[in-house]
């Protein structure tokens, strides 16, 4: 103890020397820088040995990690039981069952310069019933009635057809009755159904008979007046001639033969086929009246009606405005129930079938509805075409729009849309394939196959061992396949384990 508090006192001494009084000089600061430089390697050394010392020694925790068994090479997954889907996603545009364009094509009225717009009685968003007025196009109305006939033809007294048939329901059903007509057939009960609908829009019908010509009844009831003239006069001539020849005083004809007895007989003949033939003018000149009054009367112009399948139904918009020409599309209209058509590539049509279970939904409102494929095209369709139903030609011929080519797939909600999504882009999600009830799955990537062509998952045990099963693969969807064991149902169970892959942690170098 003394030798030590001898030795620092020697330090101490030795470094506060010059402040003491000691001996200074070269040979006294060389011996400084020494000591400092041995105490720097002494510190240095005490610190690598205490990394040696760490390094040896390890915590309990530390020395049972080693010794356990290293970590899994594979990748696992369990084997689940649920119902699968394969869906098919895809957008969709909300249409109505049935769009029309309303293309006026009246001609000018009487007195009229050319044809224009002097009315529109509707706005975009307006909800239309049958029989309802739309717009006015140079005095002339345009209305709606139902119907899914498109107008081809003017209807005149005399049509028959079931154009014919379909306007008289129409006209039933606005409470105009048209029997005892034959269904079918444009007669005299039809001509006055039409020319009461007409006068409950408050406009007068358009006569059949076109203007600037004769009318044909006029003339026939002339001919007819005529006819019963001439067999007028024919049968007073024949009576009066009969009269004459009852009241002579001359001897009977057989008992005296003589030339004017062959000519008395001559001229009773001659007047009794003048009667004949009066009679059959008259007859020929009633039917001719009859054909002219069956043809006269009220007619249903093509340019004056649009037909639709359903009521009610919507204005979509309006283009015309008073004043315009009547050219080109006056407005829009959508009837029936709101679908969704969707066009799918080629590689996913066959994914898609008519019943086939279906969601929609839209990003924009949050309204989601479900429903079911109702039809799926057999030929690729452009996108943006629609039907359209114009006005005056009326030919409910497909109207081509812009868009990729596919195969148009039209989806009908269970419970009616709301109009608000009609036009609107949404989700449609399809369920191509399901399970129908619950099945073991696996993931996709669980799946091998053999030489032999055979597919199996390989099962991980509890104590690592592993075992292969020989499996038949099902449904597939969302990375899943439904499997079934080919061998032993009980060889797979829900929570098996079962290899999906190699863990990268022990391939990757």
């Amino acid at each position: 103890m003394t030798q030590d508090t001898d030795a620092s006192a020697t330090v101490v001494e030795q470094l506060t020397g010059p402040e003491r009084g000691a001996e200074t000089g070269p040979r006294t600061v060389a011996g400084r820088r020494r000591w400092v430089a041995a105490v720097a390697v002494g510190a240095v050394l005490a610190t690598l040995g205490g990394l040696g010392t760490a390094l040896l020694v390890k915590s309990p925790a530390q020395v049972a990690a080693e010794a356990s068994a290293p970590a899994p090479d594979v990748l696992t997954a369990s084997v689940e039981h649920r119902v699968l889907t394969s869906s098919v996603v895809t957008r969709g545009e909300v249409v109505a069952g049935q769009a029309v364009d309303v293309i006026p094509q009246v001609s000018a009225g009487e007195g009229a310069a050319r044809a224009v717009v002097t009315k529109i009685q509707v706005r975009p968003g307006d909800s239309v019933r049958a029989g309802q007025v739309l717009m006015e196009v140079s005095g002339r109305p345009v209305f709606v009635l139902e119907g899914g006939l498109p107008v081809y033809r003017d209807l005149r007294p005399g049509a028959t057809g079931d154009d014919v048939r379909q306007l008289q329901q129409a006209l039933r059903e606005r409470g105009h009755a048209t029997g005892p007509d034959e269904a079918g057939r444009f007669g005299a009960r039809t001509k006055a159904a039409l020319n009461a609908f007409y006068r409950s829009v408050g406009y007068d019908p358009v006569s059949a008979t076109p203007e600037g010509e004769d009318d044909p009844l006029v003339g026939a009831r002339e001919q007819v007046t005529a006819a019963e003239r001439a067999l007028e006069d024919a049968v007073d001539t024949a009576s009066a001639g009969a009269g004459k020849g009852s009241r002579s005083s001359s001897p009977s004809p057989s008992a005296f033969p003589s030339a004017s007895a062959d000519k008395e007989t001559t001229d009773d003949g001659d007047l009794r086929k003048a009667v004949r033939r009066a009679r059959e003018d008259l007859a020929a000149a009633r039917t001719k009246l009859a054909a002219a009054e069956a043809a006269a009367g009220p007619m249903l112009p093509a340019a004056e009606v649009v037909f639709l399948k359903s009521f009610p139904a919507r204005v979509d918009s309006v283009s015309a405005k008073v004043g315009g020409g009547a050219t080109g599309t006056a407005m829009r209209l959508s009837a029936g129930q709101l679908v969704v058509q969707a066009h799918v590539p080629e590689y996913q049509k066959d994914l898609i079938r008519p019943g086939s279970a279906a969601e929609i939904y839209s990003e924009v409102t949050g309204a989601s509805a479900r429903g079911k494929v109702t039809a799926v095209s057999d030929a690729p369709v452009q996108a943006g075409a629609t039907g359209g139903q114009g006005q005056g030609t009326q030919d409910g011929g497909e109207q081509t729009g812009q868009g990729a080519t596919g195969w148009l797939v039209e989806i009908t909600p269970g419970t009616p849309l709301k109009s608000d999504l009609t036009g609107q882009d949404v989700r449609v999600t399809v369920v191509a394939a399901s399970t129908g009830g619950k099945a073991l799955v696996v993931p996709i990537t669980a799946i091998s196959s053999g030489a032999d062509g055979r597919a199996t998952v390989t099962v991980v045990e509890a104590g690592g061992d592993r075992r292969r099963v020989e499996i038949r693969a099902g449904t597939a969807g969302d990375g899943y396949v439904a499997v079934e064991p080919v061998a032993d149902p009980g060889a797979l169970a829900p929570g098996a384990q079962v290899i999906t892959g190699v863990s990268r942690e022990r391939t990757d170098p």
